[in-house]
This record gives C-alpha cells, sequence and structure tokens, in this order.
C-alpha cells in the first residue's frame, strides 16, 4: 500500500512538471509567433556579410538567449511593419551554438547589457551606431527613418516640461480638458526655424509651469492639413494661443527669447503689424541700383560693367548680396577699377527684366560698352567677381540642363506641381539645383529608374530645380532645407522623406516596396 502510495506521489509530481513544461512551451511559443516575418533571423556569419551587403539600413537585435529580447522583438514587430521598404530589422540569438560563433566574430557580448539585449545600427555595410534613444515605437520608426537625423523633440530631457502631441484627437482633449492658457507651437521636424525656437520654447515651459501649458506638435504629415488650415499654418513655427480651448492669437512678430514669451504669456496680444523689409537700394549700399530708365545711360558711361538682375524675395539673392555689397565696396569707388558693380530689382523694374528674358534668380550679365558679352551663373563670391573683372574671359559653355535632355523624369514648378502629383498614386520628387555636385551624382541613377517605371501610370518620377523662379518658394513651402532632397507624395499630399540609397538600387526598391504594399493591400480585400 506504501508503495502504491509513492507511486501515486510520483505520477501527481510527473503530471505537475509535464504541466509546467506545457506552460513554459506555450509561453514560448506564442512569444515566437509574435516575432514579425519581415524580422530577419540571422544566425550565420555568412548570411550576416550579405545581409549588410545588401541592405543600406539595417537595426540588428543581439540577444543572450531566445527569450532575453522578447519585449523588444514585439516593439520591434510592429516599427518592422512600418518602415518596410525603408530599414531592415534583424535577430541574432547568441545563446544558440551558431549564434554564439556569430556574436563572437562581430564582438558583440548581449550579456553585460541590461535585460540582456543590445541594439546596433548598421548603415551602407558598415556600424554606424548603438541605438541609445528611447525604446519607443515613434523613436525607433523615427531612427529607421532617418538614421542620421537629430531625435525627436520630446527625447530631449530639457523639453519635459513642453507637453507633446501627437494626434489631433490628442490636440482636442487638450483644449477641451485644460483650464490655464496653452500656447501651442505647430512646427516640422526638418524646419530650420523650428529647431533654433525649441530651446527657447522649452525655457520658457520650464519658467512658466504650473501658470501655463507651452505645447508642441509635427503638423507636417499630411493628416494634419485640415488643422492647419483651421489655424492658419503657412509656415513653421508658427504659435497659437489659446484660452479654455478657443483660439486668441498668434504669437507673432514678438521677441524670440524665453522672456519675450514668458512676458508675453502674461499679457497675451495680437500679432504686430511686420515692419517693412528695407529695400536693397534704399540701404547703405555701394552697388548703384538702376531702373528701367537708367540702365541704359548707366552702361554707357561704365564701359565694364556687371549687373545683377534680382528678386527680394529670393533666397540665393539675399545669401548674395553681402559678397556682392563687399565687392562694390572695393570696385565701385576706386578710380583705376577694372569695372563696376549695379543691380535691378526685376520685380520693379520688369522691362528691363523681359528685355534681357531672366527668367531665375539672381542673373549676374557682364556688359562691355553698352552691350551683353556673357551670362556668369558661377560668379557668386567677392573674390570670384574682382577675379573675373579684372580678366573678363568668356564663362565655359554651359552644360546641357537636365532638363533639356530626354528621360522619363517629369520636370515640374510651382504651376503645375500639384496637378501633376494628384494623378499618381506614388510620386518621389527629387529637389536640386543644378550647380550641386550631389544633385549631379543622383541624376543617372533617378532617370534609370524613371525609365524602368514609365509604363506604370500610378507612378511618377518628377524633379524640381529650385533655383528657378517661383520653384525658390514651392521648395521652401515643402520643406526642402539641402539639395538633393526627396519626397514620396501619395495623389499629391506629402506621405515621408526619402532617405534611402541615392543609387538605382534604392529609387527603384523604395517604388517596388510600395507597389507590392499596394497588391498585398489588394489581395487582403479580396
Amino acid at each position: 500500500m506504501a508503495s502504491w502510495n509513492r507511486y501515486g506521489s510520483r505520477m501527481r509530481e510527473l503530471k505537475m512538471y509535464t504541466f509546467v513544461f506545457l506552460v513554459c512551451l506555450v509561453s514560448v511559443l506564442q512569444a515566437a509567433v509574435k516575432v514579425s516575418p519581415l524580422i530577419e533571423k540571422v544566425s550565420e556569419h555568412k548570411d550576416f556579410k550579405k545581409l549588410l551587403r545588401t541592405r543600406t539600413n539595417v537595426l540588428v537585435l543581439y540577444t543572450k538567449s531566445a527569450t532575453s529580447g522578447d519585449s523588444k522583438l514585439k516593439l520591434l514587430s510592429d516599427v518592422a511593419q512600418v518602415i518596410k521598404g525603408q530599414g531592415t530589422i534583424a535577430w541574432v540569438n547568441c545563446g544558440d551554438s551558431e549564434g554564439r560563433k556569430l556574436c563572437k566574430k562581430v564582438k558583440v557580448d548581449p550579456s553585460s547589457k541590461s535585460g540582456g539585449a543590445d541594439l546596433l545600427h548598421y548603415k551602407d555595410g558598415t556600424f554606424h551606431t548603438e541605438y541609445n534613444r528611447p525604446a519607443t515605437y515613434k523613436s525607433m520608426v523615427a531612427f529607421l527613418k532617418d538614421p542620421t537625423g537629430a531625435p525627436l523633440w520630446e527625447e530631449n530631457p530639457e523639453a519635459k516640461d513642453v507637453v507633446n502631441v501627437e494626434t489631433e484627437k490628442d490636440f482636442r482633449k487638450l483644449l477641451k480638458r485644460e483650464e490655464r492658457p496653452i500656447l501651442m507651437m505647430f512646427y516640422a521636424p526638418w524646419c530650420g526655424v523650428c529647431k533654433r525656437m525649441q530651446p527657447v520654447f522649452q525655457q520658457a515651459a520650464t519658467e512658466t509651469k504650473g501658470t501655463y501649458v507651452l505645447a508642441g506638435m509635427n503638423v507636417h504629415p499630411a493628416e494634419f492639413d485640415g488643422l492647419k488650415q483651421e489655424y492658419n499654418v503657412k509656415g513653421y513655427p508658427t504659435f497659437c494661443y489659446f484660452e479654455k480651448g478657443k483660439f486668441l492669437h498668434h504669437y507673432e512678430n514678438y521677441g524670440g527669447t524665453a522672456k519675450d514669451i514668458a512676458d508675453w504669456m502674461k499679457n497675451p496680444q495680437p500679432p504686430q503689424p511686420k515692419a517693412p523689409e528695407v529695400q536693397w537700394s534704399e540701404t547703405d549700399s555701394p552697388v548703384f541700383h538702376l531702373t528701367d530708365d537708367s540702365l541704359d545711360g548707366f552702361l554707357e558711361e561704365h564701359p565694364s560693367a556687371l549687373v545683377m538682375f534680382y528678386a527680394p524675395w529670393c533666397g540665393h539673392c539675399k545669401k548674395m548680396k553681402p559678397e556682392y555689397d563687399e565687392a562694390a565696396e572695393y570696385l565701385n569707388k576706386d578710380k583705376n577699377s577694372p569695372g563696376v558693380l549695379a543691380a535691378v530689382d526685376t520685380t520693379i523694374h520688369k522691362a528691363v527684366g523681359d528685355r534681357f528674358k531672366i527668367s531665375g534668380f539672381p542673373t549676374v550679365k557682364y556688359f562691355e560698352k553698352g552691350e551683353e558679352k556673357f551670362t556668369l551663373p558661377h560668379l557668386r563670391s567677392k573674390d570670384k567677381i574682382i577675379e573675373f573683372l579684372q580678366n573678363p574671359l568668356a564663362p565655359p559653355p554651359p552644360e546641357q540642363s537636365w532638363e533639356d535632355k530626354p528621360s522619363s523624369v517629369s520636370h515640374l514648378g510651382m504651376e503645375d506641381f500639384r496637378e501633376a502629383l494628384k494623378k499618381k498614386k506614388h510620386a518621389l520628387v527629387m529637389f536640386y539645383a543644378p550647380w550641386c555636385p550631389h544633385c549631379k551624382n543622383a541624376v543617372p541613377h533617378f532617370t534609370t529608374a524613371a525609365d524602368l517605371f514609365k509604363e506604370d501610370r500610378k507612378i511618377a518620377y518628377a524633379a524640381v530645380d529650385c533655383t528657378k523662379g517661383q520653384n525658390q518658394e514651392l521648395c521652401k513651402q515643402e520643406g526642402v532645407e539641402g539639395y538633393p532632397t526627396f519626397n514620396h507624395y501619395n495623389y499629391g499630399k506629402f506621405a515621408e522623406k526619402y532617405n534611402g540609397e541615392r543609387g538605382e538600387a534604392g529609387f527603384i526598391g523604395f517604388m517596388r516596396s510600395l507597389r507590392g504594399r499596394d497588391q498585398g493591400k489588394r489581395k487582403e480585400e479580396l
């Protein structure tokens, strides 16, 4: 009887252990199921090298065991869905025999890290950086979309007193529940002025904490177009002041320090009238400023003259003005000068602009004895200007412009940009300057990609020359801060910035991934 009892006891123990084992097994299997198939499991060194060779943007999770990275794998599975086509997520388990060899070869030891997991990023085939930003969905997506970009504003510990708003729903909730006055900064992550204002806004938020609410919201994505229209957000940053859920004023044309903002919040006033910009011709400029009536007489008096045709709103003109003024200080005041410098505002003196067929700004022309000799697009600095007038030789013949070369790229401008893109489900647009070396390198690859997709009516590869006329304003509206900039549009609405490889493989692979996603959605619908 005793032996029978011992047998029964052992059987119960065995059943209990079996049950525990099955529970553990089920939990392991469940964890495995949650790992997205988009996460590449790598265990061999040759496969790892191939991955880095064929992908340009790879985030690798190294774990000390099969389960030590569970929480991160779940998060990365969600991230992988969003960055598909733009980046790759891989997983190396350093706990199994093959993975251990790989981890040893790449000198990674996740067991030394908190939680037994390590995240490393590889760019263009080589190690780039350790991922040390917050382990959140939003931060990881932002990082993989732009691995070299600045962290999100809310990741900055100094911004702890700024209320970060992510969705329109959150924005409406904040207005409804908050009794204190709110100053909302609507911004775009790429905007240079926004980046300069953020530390100031952070400081003001800390100084006014408890009395006022200072909040920030990235409204650049197309989903916020209605919100931008509602609050007249035409540029970034735009500051809107609310009391008890009602919009009262824009914070505009007041000071740009934390103290200015804090003081204004105590007595919020409507925007101050903007002081009119002083015309270049009305400043203490040594340049000769000409008109429709005075140009011909001036050229007769001065046998060697450079004339800059400009528009006051033109960014490149503003950048060139100080150089031109400095060169004029030297040339226009010297009796033995080899030539003189003049300028014409062709937005006012339109007859001159029409006469010399001025289509872009600035345009610099050289006149000799009253006759036009050369157009000089390369003259932008003081030294180059003086050097040219000392020996006025003909410039090298201009290269054939990209627009003039036959290709499947659509060249767009302010007048047809919106209308053309509305007709295409996916458009990859390259914003460029003809003089930009990185743009020149990208052009043949971008053109090849466009030729490959020329039969697909839903796709466009388009280009905008940001140096031409009103295109400068268009490029500013589209967030172009450097050349080249690539934006993806969906039926004319901005979707995302393209930060992938600037070769054929990158441009083609990006569009193929979008079309693949479209086909996948159609299958799901069926």
